[in-house]
């Protein structure tokens, strides 16, 4: 039956290229919180479009495949959790920019935990299918930046609340927020690539 037949589909390659997209959007904020360049915000806007765009097309394929290389959910899930990540990346800058507010080095250290964390998650999804230990591993690492971007939170608040302007402190706190959160779904990431790992080995 015609139906039953597999669909040619690299799941594993839809992934990669998601985590790729992310990790580029993530340098793009990296250069744009350093110097804040306009130019470069229009950039992260246009690769957080693009990597929108890959999750579609990971969602419509599958939807059309009848067998996959691990189980569906946990693919939609993993790519929902990759997807987040840039989403949150982008509406830190959209929200900055509404606040007026400004980049300072706990925004660029957090942003840069980001940036190893995305890297991880880029190396263990290329590796899952082919060496899922060394996926784990990878996978491992990027959880440890987590609690890395935890500790980074911590200290910006505690900065934070040494001012004494109520409504910066408020707004920058909502930043970091959105920062800690892209982080958090990082490690929710890492969460399902072991997941996965588990039920293949």
């Amino acid at each position: 039956m015609p139906w039953l037949r597999k669909k040619k589909c690299d799941f594993c390659e839809l992934l990669h290229a998601q985590a790729d997209k992310v990790l580029e959007g993530l340098d793009a904020l990296y250069i744009w919180a350093e110097g804040a360049d306009g130019k470069t915000r229009g950039k992260v806007k246009e690769i957080e479009q693009e990597a929108d765009e890959l999750r579609r097309i990971l969602i419509e394929e599958l939807n059309q495949t009848f067998v996959t290389p691990f189980d569906r959910e946990d693919i939609f899930s993993l790519s929902r959790a990759i997807d987040d990540v840039m989403d949150y990346a982008d509406r830190t800058v959209d929200e900055m920019e509404i606040y007026e507010v400004n980049p300072n080095p706990f925004i660029i250290e957090m942003i840069d935990i980001l940036r190893k964390a995305a890297r991880e998650l880029k190396d263990a999804i290329r590796l899952i299918q082919k060496y899922p230990n060394i996926a784990l591993e990878h996978a491992t690492k990027a959880k440890a930046f987590e609690n890395e971007m935890e500790k980074a939170y911590h200290r910006a608040l505690a900065n934070l609340f040494k001012g004494t302007d109520t409504v910066y402190m408020l707004k920058m706190r909502e930043i970091y927020r959105h920062l800690s959160n892209a982080a958090d779904r990082g490690d929710e990431a890492a969460n399902l690539i072991g997941d996965i790992v588990v039920k293949m080995t």
